[in-house]
């Protein structure tokens, strides 16, 4: 089970914010990174968004240390890392936020197997948003076997 990601952000209390309007949580700042916050949704599972200022990179300690925070001012402003999170809003709700944001949301259609919102913070991170419904779509995929198979012998697409 993951209980907690991380993530950069341009700005990241400002993302913050938005993220835990979405999943209905609350925000508090990550004291071992300055500039960051922590999303919490209070959940049972110890849920968690961690929001990093842009060319945050974690660096392995030394000997018995703990991972270091650097800067790198050439970081890319796109990565390969994405979370498909279950909250408990609605699509509208989701839209309106990224609206206001100046963010793309667009709801998506994974192999006709189950629904997403792409949320693209700061329209350079997809976060891919599970309303209860598609929540429930996708449990129905991940949790049978027999689709799973399927799904894994399926072509790949050109």
């Amino acid at each position: 089970m993951i209980h907690h990601i991380s993530i950069s952000a341009r700005n990241p209390e400002r993302v913050a914010q938005a993220l835990a309007e979405v999943m209905k949580a609350i925000v508090a700042p990550f004291p071992p990174h300055p500039g960051s916050y922590f999303v919490l949704p209070q959940d049972n599972y110890g849920t968690g968004i961690e929001v990093y200022p842009n060319g945050s990179e974690l660096l392995p300690g030394e000997g018995s240390s703990s991972c270091q925070f650097a800067m790198n001012d050439n970081a890319s402003q796109f990565t390969a890392t994405h979370a498909a999170i279950s909250v408990p809003t609605s699509i509208e709700e989701i839209e309106q936020i990224a609206e206001r944001e100046g963010w793309r949301a667009v709801r998506c259609n994974r192999d006709d197997i189950f629904d997403v919102m792409e949320f693209w913070v700061e329209n350079r991170l997809m976060i891919e948003f599970l309303t209860p419904e598609m929540a429930s779509q996708y449990l129905a995929f991940v949790t049978n076997p027999e689709m799973i198979k399927s799904f894994m012998q399926a072509p790949a697409l050109a």
